[in-house]
């Protein structure tokens, strides 16, 4: 039995998104609601799927199904597919099951030619008429030639404007039918020029030509790119539709529109949208005329408009969601094209969500469930004022690493930022790249702005987790660091030149754009209460710092999940001290440099206990390897061989001793516990005192600190390090006299250690996923050097996603799935989290949920949407 691979819109529903995409099942549902939709057909997904499978062609079997409903279409329309005398003329517009608004592709007026225009002008001979099907053929080449056959549109574009400037006209409406009559002519021209053959005339090529480039556009760059941003697999495809056409462009009784039920920018109950006389589709959306707002189509149609409003009424109440639609009034009657759920900012979704379910239209579980939880990053950050940024050009663009915008001078190392921020200028950190030696300088920073580098970089992480505004990896960038400069769109720029950039889009600008602080209105908190009281996993954040800290409470972090020690080691003399530890040649002169360092270890822990309020505090051991702490500056490498009594030779002999062939597999983690116990004893002392000082404080609080130890891939590992924690935090509390529990857990980030953790649960109070170096272990690269071959990876469609930003469900998530249910079979009282970059990724989020994790940890900024994932899995796995 053949497969069906064409419906009608009378044979589909709303509920069929999966096989007829977003845009066919939902004319299905306004044809099944009586509304005036024009009656053709949806060829689907699966026929896409096809169409790829059989090496980019439309088999005969679809072909013949396509060519059966063309039938039956001008059966329903009383019109003839080619015909002379009654011709039908069709649209062929993509819709995939997930909105992807502008990524694909339309063609419409598609059935002209020639002779179906002598024809249709003959038997209406009427200039307005006349001008109206010259309107529609050149259109209709400028766009075949444009999507289907991939001709430029610039050329077409050059010949409008050459002919609107010899007539002395403005706009493509002030042209004549002759004028038009000329440009069709031009306009074939062009194309056979370009192609080296004739505008094809067959109206069943036409279609054919049409239905495989929709199909094809699946796969054009900026589809891949909208995909990957929003979690869209590849292989559900794209269903295509073809609608007989209605002519916003026939005459002044005509035009056609774009609606909104609700505000998308602010989520207000209003009607808001646009509406163009004499126009078709796509003059509204390309802004080549000025739309007047949807209002005024009441007094130019006011019949159309008051069905028009009928209908809003009649889809709200239908899907339960704010309408994004379009329509076109020929002759006074209105048809409708499309409608979806609209796309609207974080505030609206909001908004919306709170008035719906004051209306009656959602449940609070539902209300919380359509919300878009990436969206809410935007409303955490300062943004560039938007009639300031409309006024400006992007003179470049990276990834838009950690979102908000950022305005400041230029300045190129991490000193000179904080130099300058101490003498109260705003600074834009521009770098290569960033290292955690660069931690100080990034926090001065309004903004960080690197050359490499992907979503996950370092520069990324660090930034997010300060809340700080970073566009990473723009390659575009020549630079110049030595001398303090650097190139961008032939522009050279140095030292103090102001840049402003925008972590959401990426985009980098010329000068100072003014920014506006975000507010976190009262339906954000509404929502997030909701959030709060459908999630089952615990949410909290990655800080070392109070101020990150006391910003995540703010945020709903319920305890740091992850404070990474070694950014303290930076802070003021610390590093002097350290750098002394790494040179000393004996234990005691190592003690001696680490006694510098612990009471102000000590103070930096009593500020996050002091800041979490008695909530869980897990604090991870030094991990980096030695090497990123050693000064390269000759100057501070002097100052080391002073301090130290040593030759400056004898101190680079050092520093070359620590150099690692592969720092991420090297020297770090829990073997710099077993190499020198006395830094492990000192950060143990400083946990445990720390504790001690703010229980005393606070008898209320139930203080249970967690120390953590990173990278353990052998249970003996973890038995001997912890050993070495136990002995000093025992004898600790025995000499304040004090009843302190703490926990000793690990950091799960090599897949050994997930083989193993039936045997490592045995020692380990606690696992947390540490996502970004297990990612890195099980893949066997470095996220760091991923981002020289990752597009080469999407291209070959080998990935959909990078693995250090969207959790890699099959491989490291079963590596963390069976690390919980081992361990847990040999420690039922095992607490389980996740605190690499994935615990504030939405879908990671969900499947953190899934293989049941305690909690998720992620950057400050990232809170509320963790949060939100975290209740919307929990709505989804009860609702199955």
């Amino acid at each position: 039995m053949s497969n069906k691979w064409v419906y009608l819109f009378t044979e589909g529903n709303a509920d069929m998104r999966e096989l007829l995409g977003g845009k066919g099942a939902n004319l299905a549902e306004m044809t099944n609601l009586g509304l005036p939709v024009p009656q053709g057909f949806t060829i689907t997904t699966e026929a896409c799927t096809k169409y790829y499978d059989d090496g980019r062609q439309i088999n005969d079997e679809i072909m013949g199904q396509i060519m059966d409903h063309i039938s039956k279409m001008e059966e329903i329309n009383g019109k003839k597919f080619g015909d002379l005398k009654n011709p039908l003329l069709v649209s062929v517009r993509s819709g995939a099951r997930a909105s992807m608004p502008g990524m694909m592709d339309t063609i419409l007026n598609l059935g002209l030619n020639d002779d179906v225009v002598a024809a249709m002008i003959a038997a209406n001979p009427n200039p307005e008429f006349e001008r109206f099907v010259y309107d529609s053929y050149r259109r209709f080449i400028q766009m075949f030639s444009d999507v289907v056959m991939e001709v430029g549109k610039k050329y077409f574009e050059q010949l409008i404007d050459k002919m609107k400037e010899v007539k002395g006209v403005k706009y493509d409406v002030d042209l004549t039918a002759a004028d038009l009559k000329k440009l069709a002519e031009q306009f074939k021209a062009e194309y056979k020029k370009q192609l080296g053959e004739d505008f094809p005339a067959d109206p069943v090529v036409q279609l054919k030509l049409a239905v495989e480039a929709v199909f094809r556009s699946w796969d054009n760059p900026r589809a891949n790119v909208y995909r990957r941003d929003n979690d869209i697999p590849y292989s559900w495809g794209t269903a295509v539709n073809v609608m007989p056409m209605v002519f916003g462009n026939l005459n002044d009784e005509s035009g056609t529109g774009v609606a909104f039920t609700r505000d998308p920018a602010t989520g207000e109950k209003k009607l808001m949208g646009e509406f163009l006389k004499n126009a078709q589709g796509e003059d509204v959306v390309a802004g080549v005329r000025t739309p007047m707002p949807i209002a005024q189509m009441e007094q130019e149609f006011p019949e159309a408009y008051a069905e028009f409003l009928k209908v809003c009424e009649i889809l709200e109440n239908r899907y339960h969601d704010m309408q994004d639609m379009e329509f076109t009034v020929e002759n006074r009657k209105l048809y409708m094209l499309q409608c979806r759920n609209g796309k609207r900012t974080a505030q609206a979704a909001l908004q919306i969500a709170c008035d719906l379910v004051d209306e009656g239209h959602k449940t609070e579980e539902e209300a919380v469930a359509m919300i878009d939880p990436r969206n809410l990053d935007t409303l955490l950050h300062p943004q560039f004022d938007v009639k300031a940024l409309k006024e400006a050009t992007p003179i470049g663009k990276g990834l838009g690493a950690s979102p908000g915008a950022a305005c400041g001078k230029i300045v190129f190392t991490a000193e000179d930022a904080e130099s300058w921020k101490d003498r109260g200028e705003k600074v834009i950190l521009v770098r290569l790249e960033t290292s955690p030696e660069d931690i100080t300088g990034m926090k001065a920073s309004q903004g960080i702005l690197t050359v490499r580098g992907g979503m996950t970089s370092h520069a990324a992480v660090v930034a997010r987790g300060m809340g700080t505004c970073c566009v990473s990896g723009c390659g575009d960038i020549a630079m110049d660091e030595e001398n303090k400069r650097f190139t961008l769109a032939g522009k050279e720029f140095h030292e103090g030149d102001w840049l402003s950039i925008d972590g959401t889009t990426g985009n980098i600008y010329e000068g100072k754009i003014a920014t506006v602080d975000a507010t976190i209105a009262g339906t954000f908190k509404r929502v997030m209460d909701w959030a709060d009281k459908y999630r089952r996993m615990g949410v909290r954040t990655n800080a070392d710092t109070p101020r990150d800290a006391k910003k995540a409470r703010e945020l709903g972090a319920e305890g740091i999940g992850l404070c990474r020690t070694e950014h303290m080691f930076f802070e003021g003399d610390r590093i002097d001290a350290f750098r002394e530890m790494i040179c000393s040649d004996t234990v005691e002169e190592r003690e001696k440099a680490l006694a510098k360092i612990l009471p102000l270890q000590q103070g930096d822990f009593e500020q996050l206990y002091e800041a979490m309020e008695g909530d869980p505090v897990t604090i991870r051991f030094l991990d980096p390897p030695l090497h990123e702490f050693v000064p390269t500056d000759e100057a501070d490498i002097q100052k080391l061989a002073d301090t130290k009594g040593k030759t400056v030779a004898e101190i680079k002999t050092i520093i070359d001793s620590l150099h690692e062939f592969n720092p991420m597999m090297g020297h770090r983690g829990c073997r710099l516990a077993v190499t020198y116990p006395e830094i492990a004893k000192m950060q143990t002392a400083a946990v445990i005192r720390a504790a001690i000082n703010v229980a005393r404080k606070h008898p209320e609080w139930n203080l249970v600190p967690e120390i953590m130890i990173p990278l353990i891939g052998e249970v003996k590992e973890l038995k001997y390090v912890k050993q070495i924690v136990v002995d000093t935090a025992d004898e600790e509390i025995a000499k304040a006299g004090i009843d302190l529990k703490y926990e000793v857990g690990t950091m799960i980030e090599i897949p050994r250690a997930c083989l193993t953790a039936d045997q490592i649960a045995k020692e380990a109070e606690f696992f947390c996923f540490g996502t970004n170096d297990l990612t890195q272990m099980t893949f066997g690269f470095s996220r760091d050097d991923a981002g020289k071959f990752l597009e080469s990876y999407y291209d070959a469609k080998i990935f959909e996603s990078d693995p250090f930003a969207k959790l890699d469900q099959t491989g490291v998530g079963q590596l963390m799935k069976m690390a919980i249910e081992k361990g847990k079979a040999s420690r039922p009282d095992l607490h389980c989290g996740i605190c690499g970059e994935h615990g504030g990724d939405p879908s990671s989020v969900e499947f953190c949920h899934e293989i049941g994790l305690d909690y998720v940890s992620c950057s400050p900024f990232r809170v509320p949407i963790a949060r939100l994932a975290a209740a919307q899995a929990a709505i989804a796995q009860k609702n199955k």
